[in-house]
Parts: structure tokens; C-alpha cells; sequence
């Protein structure tokens, strides 16, 4: 008999992209939810209640004997890293195993801390074990995509009151991330540029849309944001991996990133948001994947303030309604 615990992913033949489906179904008073009060007096993830969690995947060390940074496997993962894809049709449609790694990065020893108010240094950890996981998650040939993503505030989808970020290591590239690939490389096809680099230039040369510049990275509202106040953060050198940041970059990026949380906390006290990292797949060689990948891609930070309530003619039409232009937008942040 076929196993029913089991996670699957499952394509849509219409669309191309992949759907996770969980092994056991939710019944209707399961999507009523209610939390607990995440108080430092009952948080697992705080330092000294390390044998309440699972075996922890890597630490960086704090000062002194304790860990500045934690990654330990989700309570509740979508993607386990046992077993085979077992790809399979199942008439006209495809599906597999949900193969992969779903972890929890513990930002912070301490419970309350908000990422624009870490530090610099404990930031700088922070953007490390993004890159060391990263890293390590390429190494498996099973696995076509990692995505670090945090999740702030509960309009933003977070659970926990500590901070904390996670990574999501898929057997496929999913769709938004593929939309960008496929849309580089044709860019790069007709003008034989990085469309990102490019975007960088015409930022800096217009300055309208600026948020803040580094030595080594530049905040920008998109041109054609889809949400108000969304916050690009990009990289000056050409590179399309995260994972191959560099330590002055490591240190310029917590810099950007703190300061552009720290802005758009200000100008909306309460804020909830979504941060995510765009990188290239796995670069392990396949037939037909992006040999161009290290000229047309370039890594970047997307952020996405949570203000608005997404309509039916947004989820219907997938075109967005911008009250605030980028223009606008980068004009407050900039101000504050």
C-alpha cells in the first residue's frame, strides 16, 4: 500500500510550476489558527535549550563558549533530505518525492532582537551561514535550488517571535525563480549584457529610485515594483551565486540590509515583511540547464513590505496595482 505520510510535489501542466502537497491532509478547523504566546520563557530556539531541538546542522561560535548563529532541520519540514525524487506520471500529470532540505537558521542567541538592530557583526554571521548552507546544500546532485527566505511579522507568515530565517533546498527551480533566469538569459542573447548589471547603471545614473549605495551594493524601489516600498538590494560586482560573496561584501551587505529594515521600520512602525535571496541553481552541469548562468545572472536581495491585502484582479490577472510609485517610495526611505 502507498505510503499517505509522504510529501509530494506535483506539476502543473499548464503553468510549469510545482506545487508541494503534504503527506497529511488538514482538515477545515486545522486552517483556524491559533498560537501560542512565543515568549522568551517558552522558546526553544533561545540560547541554553539547544537538547529541545533536533541536532543542530552547523553553529558559528559567539563571544565566549555559546553560538552567535544556529541551523537546525524545521519542526514541520516540506522537503526531507531522505529518499529518492521517484519521478513518476500519474496519467497525464508528473509527480516525486519531496526530496530536499527545509531548515531553521536561529538568527540570535537573544529572543527579541530585530534583524535592523543585531549589529553589524552579528548581521555579518547571520549573511555567513546563508552562504555556508548554500554551499553545502549545492554539493547534492539531487537538489536544483536553494532559497533563503525570512519571514517578519505574522501579515508576513512568521511564527516565531525569535529571530529566525529559513532555507528551502527544492529537486526543481521554481517558477518565479525560473521567470528570472529565462528572462536574463534572452536579455543577455540580444544585447550580450547582464540585464541586472545594466539595471544597476541606469539606478545609479537616474538616482530616482535610489534608496541608499555601499562601496559594494546599491537598495533601489524596482522600476516596475509589484508591491509599494518593494526594496531591491543588488551587488555592484557581477556575480550570479550568493554563495560566492565575499568577506568585505559579507560585511557591506549587513550594512545595506540593517539600514534598509531600519528605514522602512520607520516609516511604517510594525512593519511586517518578506526578505528573500535570488542566486543561481545548482551549478552542477545538466543536459539543457543555463551554461550562461556566470554572465547573465546576478544574485540580489528582494524585500517585500507587507501593506497591502492582494486583490482578485491582482491574483486573477497577475497584473499589481502600485499606489506609491518606486519614485515616490525611494524618496520617503531615503528621507528617513
Amino acid at each position: 500500500m502507498e505510503r499517505t505520510d509522504l510529501h509530494e510535489l506535483r506539476k502543473d501542466p499548464l503553468l510549469g510550476r510545482w506545487i508541494a502537497v503534504l503527506g497529511q491532509p488538514k482538515s477545515p478547523a486545522d486552517y483556524v489558527v491559533t498560537r501560542d504566546d512565543d515568549t522568551e520563557k517558552n522558546c526553544v530556539l533561545c540560547a541554553g535549550r539547544e537538547k529541545e531541538t533536533a541536532a543542530e546542522i552547523m553553529s558559528l561560535p559567539g563571544r565566549g563558549r555559546g553560538w552567535a548563529t544556529r541551523v537546525i532541520p524545521h519542526f514541520s519540514p516540506v522537503f526531507k533530505v531522505e529518499g529518492e525524487l521517484g519521478r513518476r506520471g500519474d496519467g497525464m500529470y508528473d509527480r516525486m518525492n519531496s526530496i530536499g532540505a527545509s531548515e531553521i537558521i536561529v538568527e540570535s542567541p537573544e529572543h527579541s532582537v530585530r534583524p535592523e538592530e543585531m549589529g553589524l557583526e552579528q548581521m555579518s554571521k547571520v549573511i555567513t551561514t546563508y552562504k555556508e548552507r548554500m554551499a553545502d546544500l549545492e554539493k547534492d546532485p539531487r537538489l536544483r535550488y536553494t532559497l533563503i527566505y525570512k519571514n517578519s511579522g505574522r501579515e508576513a507568515g512568521a511564527f516565531f517571535s525569535h529571530p529566525v530565517s529559513y532555507l528551502a533546498s527544492t529537486p526543481v527551480i521554481p517558477k518565479r525563480v525560473k521567470e528570472e533566469l529565462d528572462g536574463a538569459k534572452q536579455y543577455f542573447a540580444y544585447k550580450e549584457r547582464c540585464i541586472f548589471c545594466d539595471i544597476i547603471r541606469e539606478e545609479l545614473r537616474v538616482g530616482s529610485r535610489l534608496i541608499l549605495e555601499t562601496r559594494h551594493f546599491i537598495a533601489f524601489c524596482p522600476y516596475a515594483s509589484k508591491f509599494p516600498f518593494e526594496s531591491w538590494i543588488a551587488p555592484k560586482r557581477h556575480c550570479c551565486a550568493f554563495q560566492d560573496i565575499v568577506t568585505e561584501e559579507i560585511e557591506d551587505m549587513a550594512l545595506i540590509l540593517s539600514a534598509v529594515i531600519k528605514k522602512l521600520r520607520a516609516a511604517f512602525p510594525g512593519l511586517s515583511f518578506n526578505y528573500f535571496i535570488h542566486s543561481a541553481p545548482n551549478r552542477i552541469p545538466r543536459k539543457d540547464h543555463w551554461h550562461t548562468l556566470g554572465e547573465d545572472f546576478h544574485w540580489h536581495v528582494e524585500i517585500m513590505p507587507r501593506l497591502l491585502r492582494t486583490s482578485g484582479f491582482e491574483w486573477g490577472s497577475g497584473f499589481y496595482v502600485l499606489p506609491t510609485s518606486p519614485e515616490h517610495a525611494s524618496q520617503y526611505l531615503r528621507e528617513v
